[in-house]
């Protein structure tokens, strides 16, 4: 059979949108198609992004405060030739995202902030290598966590692991919030609204904004060669969440209680998902 042009990938894909756009479908703009050559630069940060995690995985204890996290991330990220894409982003004063118990995301390293035994913390990490973003968080769990914290936590990596199988080229970005609410919620979890995964790679946010709750065959199209982040924060309570006054970006539950949170960043290739930074 002879091989595909990439000219003709491009002319079936753009068919294929356009049959979906006359379905009444919601259809990306082309723009957020991804190049073969994006995407390999795109990937090359996502790479990085992975790499910081790992160093944080192998480094994160009890005792350590938040602050020593982002030199962490800081040093190895600079070291490896790439830049911190949190800092001096809308004014965020940090390298990196250290968000512990009740807070839901955007929590900033603090020397003040040490990590005791018990704790669940969310570091976000985010990359720029030669202009191209990578982004992905993990739940790291601190000495001796407690079952029902530990239960949360797991329950959020199951809600990501089914939200990426939701995410099928062709399909639609309800499908994804769909997966992962359903299986909260099935676990008497809430899932926040208000903060969703979205677009990333020539810029750090980017259409779509890809919500964790969802129904489906609804909302925007998914089309292979487009990269987005899904990062479901769950929490134990209600998913109504607060800002915090004085910094003006940390966001905590309303209620107090817990709240987990994972990301990845994948690719929509032609037979599924690929997971391109975690």
């Amino acid at each position: 059979m002879e091989k595909e042009s990439y000219k003709d990938y491009i002319q079936r894909i753009k068919d294929k949108m356009e049959y979906h756009k006359q379905k009444g479908d919601i259809v990306p703009d082309f723009s957020l198609i991804k190049t073969p050559w994006q995407i390999q630069q795109i990937k090359a940060a996502a790479k990085l992004n992975t790499e910081v995690l790992n160093f944080v995985q192998s480094n994160i204890k009890v005792g350590m405060n938040t602050q020593e996290i982002d030199d962490l991330v800081y040093k190895f990220t600079t070291e490896n030739g790439g830049k911190c894409a949190p800092y001096g982003y809308e004014g965020f004063p940090k390298n990196v995202c250290t968000s512990i118990n009740e807070e839901v995301c955007h929590g900033i390293p603090s020397r003040l902030k040490k990590l005791k035994s018990g704790d669940i913390i969310n570091v976000d990490v985010s990359t720029i290598v030669q202009g191209y973003y990578g982004d992905a968080s993990r739940m790291f769990e601190i000495g001796e966590v407690s079952e029902e914290r530990k239960r949360l936590v797991k329950v959020t990596k199951e809600c990501l692991k089914l939200g990426i199988e939701a995410a099928k080229p062709w399909g639609y970005i309800g499908d994804i919030g769909a997966a992962i609410s359903e299986h909260a919620h099935k676990n008497g979890y809430s899932v926040v609204t208000k903060l969703g995964g979205h677009g990333i790679g020539l810029e750090f946010h980017e259409e779509p904004f890809v919500s964790h709750v969802g129904t489906k065959g609804t909302g925007m199209l998914l089309v292979p060669g487009m990269i987005f982040t899904i990062e479901p924060m769950i929490n134990v309570g209600t998913p109504d969440v607060v800002i915090d006054k004085y910094n003006g970006w940390t966001i905590y539950t309303k209620d107090g209680k817990d709240s987990a949170q994972v990301e990845h960043q994948i690719l929509i290739c032609e037979d599924g998902a690929e997971i391109i930074s975690y």
